[in-house]
């Protein structure tokens, strides 16, 4: 990773883990209703075990010692299904966890540290999206790049 990238990242995780847990530690934060808080926990567990089946499934996508691309596909695990819809499903399910924590939180912080992954996140599958496109004349026209059927 080029070092500016990392700064970038740092930055970016840091500054909002800050601006989030000074919000959710501040003495005057109302967490939300115990209902509220196990949605958005079952939404981030859930969204986070599909991160991890796409990552699995896009890196068994590639033969060992090849540099053969493929047209990511499911596979047996239903997580995968959602590369019938998207390109980059990994991303669709990281904003879902990171919506998950918002709900979980409550708080506006959150939610600002929610739009701020989300944009840069839509950035990039639309840039993979199009790679896919460009390279892979057989790539399926019915999938968006990170959110089915909009975007």
């Amino acid at each position: 990773m080029p070092i500016m990238n990392l700064f970038k990242n740092c930055s970016y995780y840091w500054g909002f883990t800050a601006f989030v847990s000074y919000f959710v530690n501040h003495p005057l934060y109302t967490p939300p209703c115990t209902i509220q808080f196990y949605i958005g926990l079952g939404t981030f567990i859930f969204c986070e075990l599909g991160n991890l089946s796409i990552h699995i499934a896009l890196r068994n996508l590639r033969p060992p010692g090849t540099k053969v691309r493929r047209i990511p596909v499911p596979t047996i695990n239903p997580f995968t299904l959602l590369f019938n819809f998207v390109s980059c499903p990994n991303y669709s399910y990281e904003v879902g966890s990171w919506i998950g924590f918002t709900i979980m939180t409550s708080s506006f912080s959150a939610g600002l540290f929610t739009l701020a992954g989300f944009y840069q996140m839509a950035v990039w599958a639309l840039g993979k999206h199009r790679n896919y496109k460009k390279e892979f004349s057989d790539y399926p026209k019915s999938r968006k790049s990170i959110i089915p059927f909009l975007l």
